[in-house]
């Protein structure tokens, strides 16, 4: 089973060893998203002791970053570098406005020790006694943190001195949970190492918390142990995932890109992007050759976590984003949202502020009576509010509601372009497969405007993240910092490093690794795969290669690995992906099809045929 927990909505699907699919659909329980999960659990009916495997994806990450409602951490930071956070990249949050700032670092200066000792690159230039750490931990415990973040300078490469404070620490406050920037994120860049590590720390004692709650709940009832999505795409037990935190910032939308990924494979496409629409928001990705796209990391809430993920850009388009009028009469859609409750007016729950999913029911590509997860659809509600807004700009309603789609499908274009155009992908190459509940009714529009000619509606479109869930192999991600000119590398010391990965990840694994290299001097690294045989010459000219390719020039200047990363994937699961209700005759645009879990719409101009798969074949002009 796989269980997405969203802004609006939580779905369940469940996987049946011959691949049979079933899913489910209940509205979700921001105050306490276990709730939802357990809600979801009820509504299929099935048997917990049938269950083989439960994966769980989840915002209570994400969640306490934007609310900023994490734990109470002091940063230990060499002296000298406390103000680390607050100085940031000293970039303008806004190029041109000024009124525009950074949101507040999760640990201001006066959460800040200052510890004595110094590394450099060249070694140790000031030695950090226990004394200096003892003393260290005493400023600490003055400020009674819940739990406790090192970074300091340099420890990527030597790690001596943050496990002299970690004893010291853990010493003087018996109990505490110190966590340590060499084991976190050993990498260069002293800020990105920072605020993952206080990331890390923030997140880790409410995630903790939740995840043993619900695998309490869940085991009460007799499910399994409780398995949760990682950002970087793949599942970890929970006990595992709760010390792991950061690593799910996008539980949720990597979920939705793995089974995008999964589906795609299925229909014959290699290349696609990817466009989950939901309640709240509307997430975009890439697959490239079959897989999931990644990246080495990116801001969450505006707090940058510097692991590996999948690549996702979160933009506030969904089916609850409201409608208003700004102090300059102009209309504007997002970023806030109507969510769970009340939700949309067309929901009948009670709210009565426009929406995207209002002004589809105003324009009748919404016509469904009632929505998957038991929503009666209120046409009236949703006329109201639509015309309520045009009142106050002064035109007709099916005017406004034409306007706020397509400042949603604009938005959402902007945010396609910037995971494909901006990394070198042409959009019209690929094949857009567009899910989530609003995901089929805008992808004829998306694909327009990126000049995109195909679009797969995958079968169970609404609740794919919950599919790409069910279906993901356990993954273990490593780092480990190189810093050496690539040329100076032997192929018997990259077997070495691979060889300490492999053992750390434990047998049955399926292992893959990258360099991350640069040209000496940049700013900026490229990831590139690494292979058995590769000795580091071999591994400089595979990004040369890359590099030419991504930004179509190359240097004369020696190549440098920064760092390697390495994941071990366990073997994910197979479905079947037939929907009888969803079978149907060639449709031809306009025209819109309800179905199970969403509402596709063939636009003019577009054709849809059903596919062997499941799911529709969405072609432009054919």
């Amino acid at each position: 089973m796989g269980v997405d927990v969203g802004g609006t909505f939580t779905d369940l699907v469940a996987v049946a060893e011959d691949g049979r699919v079933e899913s489910r659909k209940v509205s979700s329980t921001p105050d306490d998203q276990s709730v939802a999960v357990l809600d979801a659990l009820a509504a299929l009916g099935a048997d917990p002791s049938a269950v083989a495997r439960l994966v769980h994806g989840t915002t209570v990450a994400t969640n306490a970053l934007l609310e900023r409602t994490g734990a109470r951490v002091v940063l230990c930071a060499t002296k000298g570098a406390t103000d680390l956070l607050s100085l940031a990249r000293q970039e303008r949050a806004s190029l041109y406005d000024l009124t525009k700032h950074h949101p507040a670092p999760l640990v201001t200066s006066e959460g800040c020790v200052a510890v004595p000792g110094r590394l450099e690159p060249q070694g140790e230039v000031r030695p950090l006694t226990n004394a200096d750490a003892q003393a260290a931990a005493e400023r600490v415990a003055a400020l009674s943190p819940e739990i406790v973040a090192v970074s300091l300078l340099h420890a990527y490469r030597d790690d001596a001195h943050e496990s002299r404070l970690a004893a010291a620490l853990h010493a003087r406050l018996p109990g505490i949970d110190v966590v340590m920037s060499s084991r976190v994120f050993p990498e260069i860049r002293e800020y990105e190492r920072t605020s993952t590590v206080v990331a890390e720390a923030y997140l880790r004692p409410r995630v903790a918390g939740y995840l043993e709650e619900l695998e309490r709940r869940l085991r009460t009832a007799g499910y399994p142990s409780l398995a949760v999505m990682t950002s970087s795409g793949g599942m970890r037990a929970s006990r595992d995932a709760s010390h792991g935190a950061a690593a799910l910032a996008l539980s949720g939308p990597a979920g939705g890109v793995v089974g995008a990924a999964y589906v795609a494979r299925l229909a014959g496409f290699s290349d696609a992007l990817t466009i989950d629409i939901g309640g709240t928001s509307a997430d975009a990705g890439v697959v490239v050759s079959g897989n999931a796209m990644m990246e080495s990391g990116g801001a969450v809430a505006g707090v940058p976590i510097a692991l590996p993920r999948v690549l996702v850009e979160t933009v506030s388009a969904g089916g609850g984003s409201v409608g208003w009028v700004d102090d300059g009469g102009a209309l504007r859609v997002g970023p806030r949202s109507a969510g769970a409750r009340p939700g949309p007016a067309a929901f009948g729950r009670g709210g009565i502020e426009p929406t995207i999913t209002d002004a589809h029911v105003v324009l009748g590509t919404l016509r469904a009576s009632r929505l998957s997860g038991g929503i009666a659809i209120d046409e009236r509600a949703a006329r109201g509010a639509i015309a309520r807004l045009a009142a106050t700009l002064g035109v007709s309603p099916q005017r406004v509601a034409t306007a706020m789609i397509q400042s949603a499908d604009a938005a959402m274009a902007r945010a396609l372009r910037r995971v494909s155009v901006e990394r070198g992908i042409d959009p019209r190459r690929s094949v857009l497969v567009a899910f989530g509940g609003g995901g089929p009714l805008h992808a004829c529009a998306l694909a327009e405007h990126l000049g995109m000619r195909r679009v797969l509606v995958p079968p169970f479109a609404g609740v794919l993240s919950a599919l790409g869930l069910a279906i993901a192999a356990e993954r273990r991600d490593s780092l480990v910092s190189v810093m050496r000119r690539a040329d100076a590398i032997t192929a018997t010391e990259l077997r070495a490093t691979y060889d300490a990965f492999t053992a750390r990840a434990g047998p049955g694994y399926r292992s893959e690794w990258w360099a991350r290299a640069r040209y000496a001097g940049q700013g900026y690294e490229l990831e590139v795969p690494i292979a058995s045989d590769d000795d580091g010459a071999s591994v400089a000219a595979r990004f040369v290669a890359g590099h030419a390719s991504r930004y179509a020039f190359t240097l004369d200047r020696p190549v440098e690995i920064v760092s390697a990363r390495h994941a071990a994937s366990g073997d994910g699961h197979d479905a079947r992906l037939v929907r009888d209700d969803e079978r149907g005759e060639r449709l031809v645009g306009p025209s819109t099809l309800a179905l199970a879990d969403a509402t596709m719409l063939v636009a003019h101009g577009w054709t849809a045929r059903p596919l062997p798969i499941g799911g529709w074949l969405l072609e432009h002009g054919a």
